[in-house]
């Protein structure tokens, strides 16, 4: 058996070796980049005279910011949530899955938190999925420009 010194001063340049300048960067949605997504989305809303729930979740699925616009119905809460959660989950467009859908693929309706109906939008920094955005509450294509509205400001600041 190994004294307890040895093996600590063989663990002992392993932990230098280890850094935390070697760990890797993981880039994530703040505060700010949420708001500037909102904003930008509720412009794209108002410029197209229509009233959504606007939701963001971080690449986890987990909810960061959710508002139901005035007006809307209350589902437009649980699809704005379930379009977003698909996002972050598959990382592409909820869109995806509502296409393989009317192409007879009925295996996405089991797949799990899988919302095949489009307005969801993975959110990608630098090649990383840091989140989803999306909005409900229009018709879809509509709530799919009005998350990519969100996106684009978050984008370009």
């Amino acid at each position: 058996m190994i004294p307890m010194s040895k093996l600590l001063a063989l663990l002992l340049p392993l932990a230098t070796f280890l850094s935390a300048a070697d760990l890797p960067t993981k880039k994530f949605l703040n505060l700010p980049a949420i708001k500037t997504m909102v904003a930008a989305a509720e412009a794209e809303a108002q410029n197209r005279n229509v009233r959504v729930t606007i939701c963001i979740v971080d690449d986890a699925a987990n909810l960061l910011f959710l508002q139901r616009g005035d007006g809307t119905g209350l589902n437009t809460v649980e699809f704005a949530q379930r379009k977003a959660r698909h996002a972050a989950f598959y990382r592409r467009p909820s869109k995806d899955s509502a296409e393989q859908l009317k192409n007879g693929n009925y295996q996405v309706l089991v797949f799990p938190n899988a919302f095949p109906n489009q307005g969801g939008l993975p959110i990608i920094v630098d090649g990383q999925t840091v989140g989803a955005i999306a909005a409900s509450g229009a018709a879809s294509e509509v709530d799919e420009a009005i998350a990519q509205a969100g996106i684009d400001a978050l984008l370009k600041k």
